[in-house]
């Protein structure tokens, strides 16, 4: 066998090892039976509409190529769900955390784009760099907010769980 074709062997084992099943959340919409599929259903969400005793304080300091960005617009605060799970896997290609473009995500097709899970969605808004949830039941969420330096806008979207108590997070 060729070097090369070690090497690609070797890659692909890396990647398969890579590859794990992460058990059920007892909390949010992986737990308590929630439906596998990534169809919207209302009824996925309805944890999250509860209060709790949760809170995130966050703050924004996303920097590239040693230029600081700024919050440009409001923080939303989405549950995470098989739908909204899929649907930013598709928009940032990740479930954990991204900082696209908006231009890229605006541009990316989802499947039933037109579910409507806005009132599921809170919102806060970003000032001093700074924002803040609070009363949040303990689940798993998506934080999205919109950053500029003067340019073209991106988009940092960070997962988040909450588990009845006060969460830090930077973006």
């Amino acid at each position: 066998m060729s070097a090369r074709h070690l090497i690609a062997f070797a890659a692909l084992g890396a990647v398969l090892a890579a590859c794990e099943t992460v058990p059920m959340s007892d909390f949010g919409p992986r737990g308590g039976g929630a439906s596998a599929s990534s169809a919207f259903r209302a009824e996925d969400f309805a944890w999250s509409a509860r209060s709790g005793r949760g809170s995130i304080d966050g703050r924004v300091t996303y920097r590239r190529d040693g230029q600081a960005f700024d919050c440009t617009g409001s923080v939303a605060l989405t549950p995470d769900t098989p739908y909204t799970r899929a649907r930013f896997q598709t928009l940032y290609g990740s479930t954990d955390r991204a900082a696209i473009p908006e231009a890229v995500v605006r541009a990316r097709t989802v499947p039933d784009p037109n579910a409507d899970y806005r009132s599921f969605v809170r919102s806060t808004t970003c000032q001093n760099g700074r924002f803040e949830f609070s009363g949040l039941p303990d689940g798993d969420w998506f934080i999205i907010t919109p950053v500029s330096a003067g340019g073209d806008r991106i988009v940092l979207m960070r997962h988040i769980g909450t588990r009845g108590g006060r969460v830090s997070v930077t973006l």
